[in-house]
Parts: C-alpha cells; structure tokens; sequence
C-alpha cells in the first residue's frame, strides 16, 4: 500500500509540473527574478547555445555564465530533443525527489541505531522525546512530499532553471554520502563545485562520515581529500575540453566571487553592492563571501560532528540565505531535508523543542507573497523602490535564518534533555530578591 501512495505522490508532482510547463504561465516563472538568475537562466543558456553552435565563445560577453559541461548537455538538448526539455526537467527533478526519499530512509536507519545504542545512557522520564517505529517510516515519506510540493522546487523546475540539475547533484552527494559511497559522492560534489564554488565547503561532513568507521581516520580523510581533487581536475578538464580554454573560470566563478553584476534577487548582496561606496567594495566582498563559506564552518563542525548529515544540511541552507547569487530552487532543497529532523517537533515534550515554527511559517508564507506584488509596484506601478524589495528579501533571508538555528538549538536542547532529564518547573532556579 505504500508503495503505490509513493507512486501517485510522483505522478501527481509529475503531473503538477509538467501542467505548468506546458501552460502560459511557464515564461512568466521564467522570467521571475526569485527563480532565475545570471547563473541559472534557461533564457541566458539559450543564448550561449546559439553562440555556441556559430563558433563564438559564449564567454567573450557578459551573457553567459554557466558551466561548459552544462553548456554541452542544453546544446545536446535544444538539437536533438526540444520538444521534450520541459520532461526532461520533471524527470531530473523527480529522481531528485526520490534520491532524497532513500537518503532518508538510510539515515533513519542510522538514527535507529545512534538511539538503540545510547538509549541505556539516557535519563529517566525522557520517553516521551525517544524516536518510534512510526517515525522512522514516515520521515522519509514527508521528505519526499516536502521535495516534490514544495513550490520552491515546482517553480524552479517550472522556469527551466539549471538549479534543477545542481539539485540532483546535491540529492546524489547526500545519498552517497550516508551510504559510505566515497567515489559517487566525491564525484557528486565536484560537479556541484564545478557549477558553484561554494558546496566545497560540504567536503567536511563528508570527511567526517567516510572516518567514522575507519580506524585510520587520518588516511581516510587524506584519501577522501585526494578522490574529490582527482573528480573536481577531471570535470575541470572535460570543461576544458568543450571549450578549448580557460576562459569559462572568468565568466563562472569571477562573477559569483566579485558580484560584477548587481540585479535584484532574493539574496543580501545586490542591494549593498549598490549602496555602498566603491572604496569599501573590496573589505565588504571579503566579509560577505566568508560569511557564506568559511565563517560557520569550524564552529558548526565542532558542535555536530556527530551527526555530519544535520551539519551538512545546515552548510547547504547557509550557502543558499547568503550566497551571492541564490534562487528559490536552493531554498526549496534545504528545506525538503528538514523532514528527517521531525522529531524535534515534538509536542509531548514538557518543553516543545522548536518554539518558533509557528512565526517562521507565517514568515515564509508572508515574504513569498509580498516578494512579486513588492517588485510589481516598484518596477510596472513605480509607487515603491529598490527599497521595499530589499526588505523583504531581508525578511525572507532573516525567516530562514531563524527556521536554522531552531533546528540547531531544538537539535542541542533534545540532545541535553536525553542526558540530563527534563527539568521541571519546580526543579529550576528562582532569583528572588531580599530586604536582609
């Protein structure tokens, strides 16, 4: 029975897809500046393909950049199948689905045994916080129902963004990566990087998980380091290979890395690149790329290293509020993950462990609404600026934001609550005041 529920979840999100791609609304999403970007434009691709096929470097402008191996495969698709583009993006976007749905069942496994295995170390009266059979089965259901519904992903795939095939690359790198596959994930990642520099930083969690079980931890990182540099020179070399040069680096990676471009989009840098004076541009590049990257990395590896898929989770939605360049389809992976964390929703305990959900859906739904009617007004009615836009995608940046770290602070409250039992009312510190 569950598995044909599964089957009609993917027929229907087939279904919901491929009506919106076949409808008018698809150039409308297209052209959506929360849905595609320099970076991941079906728009800007086909005009890289059509100077492609006449021998000019798509790269010598400012119109093109994507990746050469991205380049091949839309030029593969636009000569010989055409007319079936818009499956062909369904298809990518529902193995994304699905690969996330094993990748969950694989770590509620893990979860199972993690809990199995230090249940005896647990405190008294914390029953009500311990994990069920249920929740086991029906984690990964809800993962794939949050991937496969989630308007951020439809959209994405909608408007024929290549944001659809990074995602697949990220399912596959997370799926290899709880099932111990060093090659597929390596592999995974260095297409991820090739296409964007930041999931270089997801090569943690991966060396932790591949060292786990290793009683040489030293050697197993060192190998794991060396295939990712051996996939990311090869997938470099076959970008090389398309295009004959290096010219491709300039025009991918220079652009994310200098923000030379500054149009709208649902990400903090465009907004302050365009306010600030030019000689404070190069300290704020500096401050901002390092905040998407590296600052959150050593501390979030210190404190989760034990669980290195809620780490790499929480790096992948840090990479999607502040890269320079994000789109719905980044958030809408993140958040298709968060499903394999339900149990920190857990309203039997004394203390619910997430207290913020509430305020943060409405966030969410609220800024996603106000985002097309805000730019609606300031570009076509022109009674609002640049202004009201940036509010609410600092709005929208600021409800993931705290969506995160409720996770990550419901995630250390739980872990502490099972160690130390739950503290009740009467048990916990009162500070009264004294006249003596």
């Amino acid at each position: 029975m569950d598995k044909y529920k599964i089957l009609f979840q993917i027929l229907l999100a087939a279904a919901i897809r491929v009506g919106l791609i076949y409808s008018q609304y698809r150039q409308t999403i297209a052209d959506r500046v929360e849905v595609s970007t320099l970076l991941n434009s079906w728009k800007r691709m086909t005009e890289g393909v059509a100077l492609y096929r006449h021998g000019i470097s798509p790269y010598d402008g400012d119109i093109f950049h994507e990746t050469p191996i991205a380049l091949y495969l839309c030029d593969f698709m636009i000569n010989n199948i055409p007319d079936f583009i818009g499956l062909v993006y369904v298809l990518v976007d529902i193995l994304s689905g699905v690969t996330l749905y094993f990748t969950a069942k694989a770590y509620m496994v893990e979860l199972e045994e993690t809990q199995n295995r230090d249940s005896k170390t647990y405190a008294k009266g914390v029953e009500n916080l311990l994990m069920h059979q249920r929740d086991y089965k029906m984690c990964p259901k809800y993962v794939l129902a949050a991937y496969l519904f989630n308007p951020y992903t439809i959209l994405s795939c909608v408007g024929f963004t290549t944001t659809t095939f990074g995602n697949l690359c990220y399912s596959l790198l997370f799926f290899s990566m709880v099932k111990g596959n060093r090659l597929l994930c390596c592999a995974s990642l260095a297409l991820a990087v090739v296409q964007s520099f930041y999931p270089v930083i997801l090569l943690v969690p991966i060396c932790i998980y591949n060292c786990r079980n290793s009683s040489r931890r030293i050697l197993s990182i060192a190998v794991t380091i060396t295939c990712f540099i051996t996939m990311l020179s090869l997938a470099a070399y076959a970008c090389y290979t398309i295009m004959g040069d290096w010219q491709f680096v300039q025009a991918v990676y220079a652009v994310s890395l200098s923000v030379t471009d500054l149009r709208p989009n649902i990400g903090l840098f465009w907004y302050f690149f365009t306010e600030m004076f030019e000689h404070f541009r190069l300290l704020f590049i500096y401050s901002f790329q390092l905040n998407a990257t590296l600052l959150y990395l050593a501390p979030l590896a210190l404190r989760f290293h034990n669980d290195p898929m809620l780490l790499a989770t929480s790096l992948t939605a840090l990479i999607a509020i502040f890269k320079s360049y994000p789109c719905l389809g980044d958030v809408g992976f993140y958040m298709a993950l968060l499903p394999m964390w339900k149990h920190l929703f857990n309203s039997k305990a004394v203390v619910p462990d997430m207290q913020q959900s509430f305020v943060i859906l409405c966030a969410l739904v609220i800024t996603s609404v106000l985002g097309p009617t805000v730019w609606h007004l300031w570009i076509y009615s022109r009674s609002a600026n640049a202004n009201f836009y940036f509010g609410v995608t600092l709005a929208f940046a600021t409800a993931q934001i705290f969506l995160i770290t409720d996770v990550l602070f419901a995630y250390i409250k739980r872990e502490f609550t099972l160690k130390h039992g739950i503290i009740k009312e009467e048990q916990k510190a009162k500070l009264r005041l004294s006249l003596d």
